[in-house]
Formats: C-alpha cells, structure tokens, sequence
C-alpha cells in the first residue's frame, strides 16, 4: 500500500533565512542577498564576488610561504646551534 505523504520543513508563510555563516562576505563583510550567487572557498567560507575570494586565496597563500619560510629558518637555526655546540668542545691531551 503506497503513502501519498508530503512533508515540507519550510513555513509556507515565511521565507527561510541563510545560515548565520553565510550572511556576509568573510572578506568585505558586504551582505550576501538570498538571490545572489555566493562564492565559497575551503567549503565553509562565503564570499560576494570571484574577486574577494581570489583576494583571500592570495592572502592564505602568502601566509603558507610565510610559515614555512619561519619554520625553515628555525630548522637552520637549530642546526647552526648544534654545529656551534660541537665545535666548542676542546678535547686535552694528557
């Protein structure tokens, strides 16, 4: 025997409103419109336009270089230490 249910979450009265996340831009904070397109990066981040998403690609990619850059650094700095602790040993002759 078939069901003939339908079940519609929705009010029919009021319109459904945009998750709390995807209320503005995360980069220029511009409202983001129910009919407008929404550009999303990293899969949770909404964005008004190709050019602020880029924008924020562009800064996230700055920011890896920089951060790797940093820890190369520390691991040069690590090394040069302990080349410098070895060659402070002095060994003496008896």
């Amino acid at each position: 025997m078939a069901s003939a249910f339908f079940f519609d979450a929705e009010p029919v009265c009021e319109l459904p409103s945009l998750p709390p996340t995807l209320d503005a831009c995360a980069l220029c904070a511009k409202p983001l419109g129910r009919d407008c397109d929404i550009f999303m990066y990293r899969g949770d981040a909404p964005f008004c336009s190709e050019e602020c998403r880029g924008e924020q690609m562009q800064l996230d990619a700055i920011r890896r270089r920089r951060a790797a850059a940093r820890r190369q650094q520390q691991q040069y700095s690590s090394r040069t230490e302990s080349r410098h602790r070895e060659s402070r040993k002095v060994s003496v002759a008896t």
